[in-house]
């Protein structure tokens, strides 16, 4: 299967890029090569790096950025390590970075890598197959408390303790191996009136998969970094897809744009902590109606972004 991801929010990413021709840039979540494409037909001097965890990711990205030669390295990598794997080229500070954190279509449409509740497969879930645990694991392995608040906290599963109590008692039978037992074991869990919207595994699923791939912790460890690399002016653009990103991500951006931990009635900071830079976003980009009709998987999508300042 081709791999394929429909870059949502392109046109506005690379809009709040602001794009340099002799600029620095990063994807740390490169996919299919969408937002990276708009940003080196960008360039003339500059150079992009584009990173990503997955290998079917790297080898499509690759082949559609070809064309621009040496103006693009790719990396297979977590994003996590971007400063360090650019550090060790000898690239300390870049103009603009990208985060698209959506699951790429061919993710969820290759039915073997078990990300869909759509197709009968492997739980796997994982974006990086170099890794070793699988969701297999984390569903047969976890405890029915560790499963209860993970899908509680990471799939905002009002039935979370059924869905986990249900997992538990149907492995004691024998291991759950595939997408299709969970979604009968999630089925049951869930009142049959409260079944009408939306698919019943969908948020199970999403957990599953966060916790499998270390998502939200990635995210946390990384914005800080991200931020102390960018040149002065460079931007950082960060497509969000649920509620919890989204959350850390306008947290992070808050901080770093006012980081003084002085308390309120104090007439001068004395903690010594600067601003880094400026919250482009007060409120985040929206998918316009278009992209909406023509890209179901974009409704969701929130894009935030940050600007590097020094303080004067």
């Amino acid at each position: 299967m081709e791999f394929c991801h429909y870059s949502v929010l392109l046109a506005e990413t690379i809009e709040q890029l602001h794009v340099k021709p002799e600029g620095i840039y990063a994807d740390g979540t490169l996919g299919g090569g969408g937002h990276a494409y708009e940003v080196c037909s960008r360039l003339t001097t500059g150079h992009f790096y584009g990173i990503d965890q997955d290998d079917a990711a790297i080898e499509a990205a690759g082949k559609r950025l070809g064309l621009f030669g040496g103006k693009v390295t790719i990396l297979r990598d977590n994003y996590c390590n971007m400063r360090a794997a650019l550090a060790r080229m000898g690239v300390e500070k870049v103009d603009g970075i990208v985060l698209d954190l959506g699951v790429s279509s061919y993710q969820l449409d290759e039915s073997e890598r078990g990300f869909s509740y759509r197709f009968d497969a492997p739980l796997d879930m994982r974006m990086d197959r170099r890794q070793t645990t699988t969701a297999r694991d984390i569903v047969n392995g976890y405890s029915e408390n560790e499963l209860y608040r993970l899908i509680r906290d990471y799939g905002e599963d009002r039935f979370a303790k059924n869905i986990a109590k249900h997992i538990v008692m149907a492995r004691a039978d024998k291991p759950i191996e595939t997408t299709f037992e969970l979604n009968e074991i999630i089925k049951a869990s869930i009142p049959a009136k409260m079944r009408r919207d939306g698919h019943p595994s969908k948020q199970t699923f999403q957990a599953i998969r966060i916790e499998c791939n270390h998502e939200l912790e990635v995210l946390k460890d990384s914005l800080d970094d991200f931020i102390e690399m960018l040149n002065e002016g460079g931007r950082l653009c960060i497509i969000t897809f649920h509620s919890l990103e989204d959350r850390i991500v306008k947290t992070a951006f808050k901080r770093n744009e006012n980081p003084c931990t002085c308390p309120p009635e104090f007439p001068v900071c004395v903690c010594g902590k600067r601003s880094k830079g400026k919250v482009i976003t007060t409120k985040p980009i929206l998918p316009k109606e278009r992209e909406l009709e023509e890209n179901s998987r974009s409704k969701s999508a929130k894009l935030r972004v940050f600007e590097r300042r020094e303080p004067f």
